[in-house]
This record gives C-alpha cells, structure tokens and sequence, in this order.
C-alpha cells in the first residue's frame, strides 16, 4: 500500500512539473508575454477561522504545501523544511508567506489545524474549507490528493497527496517547484535570491 501510495505522489509531482516545464517554454515566434503555468486562486478558512482569499496575498511570495494534520511523515518533514527555510531568510522572511492547505477537509478543522501549525512555525497560515472548497483549490493548484482506505490510521483512512512545495510570485504565479528532496538551505537561497531582485 505504502508503495502504491508514493508512486502516485511521485507520477503527481512530475505532471506538475511537466505541466510547468511545458507552458514555461520560450516562444519561437513573437507573441504576447505567456501567463504563468498555475495561478495561485482560492478562497478558503485559516487556522482561526477567518476567510482568506489568494488576492489577500499579493505582493508576497507564497510557499504553499498540502497536506494533512494527521500525515505520519510527507507532512512534518515539508513543514520543518519550511520553517527551517524561514529562520534561515532573516529580514528577508518578511515577503514570504508559507501557507498549509489541508487535502483532509473532513478531519482538518481550524481548530485542529491552528494546533498543528504551531507546531513549525509562527509565520505558517493553515487553510482548510469545505470538500468541495478543497476539491476545486487543489483542482486549481493541479495537485493529486485522493483518500485510501487503511484501517491502521486514525478514522480507517489516510491521504495521498503530492508532496512538492509550490513557489509563487507576489502577482500569483508559478515560478518554481520545490521536490520533496529539496533541502531548507535550497529554498531559503532560492527565495533570498528573488526577493533581493
């Protein structure tokens, strides 16, 4: 099962990034500068049960994970990644902000959520909503999440769900996928770089 589980995550990951790669190509003809491959739209819950919305956002970068609060593994290690990446920015942190979208409407309330979050970082804002809320963000966002009956885990089911870090601008686009193997000294470099430009 756990075999099955990181294969999907991984074929996900990659259509992500092939779906980057292929509408971040250069033109070979003249045209009208090209949109980014994902913008970053939804509208959805925070950990203290405000309403938030992608346009709140602009004007910072966004590092946006999914996930969920009772994720054995995937989840923790992300968000340690993040945070770490944070500390490490310094002055910079302060045009970047990480967000925690929950692929598990049904178990992620914002309580729960606000809990979770504060296990890594003050800065990390947890978003969650209704199923359909949820559905259509990680449709717009063109992430894999799909539930899996295991009776071992908490309620009988668990989450797959891709475990890449999206980067996006502060107009909202997509500019960079960070993997799961990414190191929090590759994010923090990366996004030092372009909040100096």
């Amino acid at each position: 099962m756990a075999t099955i589980l990181w294969l999907a995550v991984a074929v996900a990951g990659l259509a992500v990034a092939a779906l980057f790669f292929w509408q971040s190509r250069p033109e070979t003809t003249a045209s009208a500068p090209q949109e980014p491959a994902l913008q970053a739209d939804f509208e959805l819950t925070d950990h203290r049960g405000r309403t938030r919305t992608d346009e709140e956002f602009r004007g910072d970068w966004l590092l946006v994970f999914f996930g969920f609060t009772n994720c054995p593994d995937v989840c923790p290690m992300g968000l340690a990644n993040i945070a770490q990446a944070m500390d490490e920015l310094g002055g910079a942190a302060d045009e970047v902000q990480p967000l925690f979208i929950s692929v598990d409407p049904k178990r992620d309330t914002p309580e729960s959520l606000a809990e979770y979050v504060f296990q890594f970082h003050p800065s990390i804002i947890g978003l969650t909503g209704t199923p359909e809320q949820v559905d259509e963000t990680a449709e717009t966002f063109a992430i894999y999440k799909e539930r899996v009956e295991d009776p071992s885990a908490p309620d009988g089911y668990t989450m797959g769900h891709t475990s890449s870090i999206l980067l996006f601008d502060p107009d909202g686009g997509l500019v960079r996928i960070f993997e799961y193997s990414a190191t929090p000294e590759d994010i923090a470099r990366d996004l030092r770089e372009r909040v100096r430009t």
